[in-house]
Order: C-alpha cells, then structure tokens, then sequence
C-alpha cells in the first residue's frame, strides 16, 4: 500500500462530544445546586448551547481567545438566568475541564473502524480544534490514543481549522503529500472545505444525514463506511 494517511477531527467524529458534554454538564448542574436559580436542567443545556455554538464560531475565526471563550460561555448562559457570578461561571469552566473528558462514550464503530484502518496499513492522525489539555486526556481515556502517530491540536499550530496553515503544519509533520492524504470529519466547512481548499482530499463524516454529498464529494454515515472508499479515493 502506498503511503496513505488520514485525519481525523475528534469531537463529534470519534468521540461522542454531546452525550460525553451533557453528562458532565448535568453533574455540575446538580454539584452547584442550581436548580432554583435555573428552572430546569434542559433550559440550562439549551442556553448553554447556543452561547458556547456562538463563542466557538467566534473562536474558529481568531476574534477570541482561548481564555475567553472558556468562561464567557458560562458567564453568558448565567446572564441568560439573570446570574451574574463571575466566580461560579470560572469555577464551571474549571471543573468542567475536569470532568467532561474524563467521559468515554464514542460514535458508533469507531474502535472498530480504527482497529480495522489500521491493520490495512493506513497511517492514521488527528486534527483538532479543541484545547490541548483536554483533548489528549479524551483520547487516554477512550483507549484512543494508540491508534494515531500525530495528535496536532489548533494551539501547537498557531492556527484553526479550516485555515490553510493547520494542514500543512500536519503534512509537514506526518510527511505526508496533500493528494496522499485524507481528511475525515463532521463539520463540512472546517474540515471538509478546509482540507479540499488545501489540496487533500475529504470524506464528511454526517451520520445524521443533514447534507446530501454533492457530485464529487465523498461522504459517510457510519465510520465503518471509511475503508470501503478509500480504495476509490486514491485510485
């Protein structure tokens, strides 16, 4: 086999970031006692969603910092409930950081599909837009960790995902070629768009069937869809 790679996202593609994010979230919820405060713990979540959707937009886009987003998402959702605490909003995002990557449930086949890509000789790696503290604690946890040579999170690039920079940063790394290279992940702007603009190839990981693939496009529902496209991919 030639020497392919490939490049994962991890959050919303592996790992399973809504389930793993609302059980840590409902754990804090319940710890600080804010039912009373907030009338329900679903209120709480839908809030906190938008909020932290809007700060990561901004994030992704290099408005914000790091810092930032890390409290304000909760400073924002506790606005939201009339709560202006700047000490419980820091002290959630701390406990947070904590407890949320310490959660393991993953998407559907993804043990199953790495194990597989990877004894057909692909050479497998992740690019992610997440904070480095607690995406490699994600993938130690979830027994990840071991199927990939190089984990580059945004912060060690400089730079996000989509732009340019994140990419070739990975390809000089791996030393691997762009039109060797595929980038397999959930969101269609920042990883598919992103790797296409950068010369390597795509494949959407859309496993709730949102976005029909256009003519040209390669796109999966299940992960253990993946090995079956490759072949066609590098033909």
């Amino acid at each position: 086999m030639p020497n392919h790679h490939l490049f994962f996202d991890l959050d919303r593609t592996l790992w399973d970031f809504e389930t793993n994010s609302e059980n840590a979230l409902k754990q804090l919820f319940d710890e600080k006692d804010l039912l009373g405060k907030i009338p329900s713990f679903e209120k709480f979540l839908k809030v906190y969603k938008k909020q932290n959707s809007i700060l990561w937009h901004e994030y992704g886009k290099g408005n914000i910092t790091k810092e930032f987003l890390r409290i304000a998402r909760f400073s924002d959702t506790f606005a939201q409930f009339q709560i202006s605490d700047t000490q419980l909003a820091e002290q959630f995002d701390t406990d947070y950081l904590t407890i949320s990557p310490q959660q393991t449930s993953l998407l559907p086949n993804t043990h199953e599909s790495l194990a597989y890509l990877k004894k057909l000789g692909y050479k497998m790696h992740i690019i992610t837009n997440g904070f480095k503290e607690v995406q490699h604690v994600k993938l130690e946890k979830s027994n990840l960790k071991h199927y990939f040579d190089l984990i580059l999170c945004s912060e060690e690039a400089g730079t996000n995902k989509p732009n340019k920079e994140i990419f070739a940063h990975a390809i000089e790394k791996t030393g691997a070629k762009p039109h060797d290279s595929v980038m397999i992940g959930d969101d269609y702007e920042v990883d598919v768009l992103g790797a296409l603009r950068f010369g390597m190839h795509a494949v959407h990981f859309d496993p709730t069937n949102k976005r029909p693939a256009r003519k040209g496009e390669w796109r999966v529902l299940d992960l253990n869809q993946i090995s079956g496209i490759l072949p066609w991919i590098f033909r």
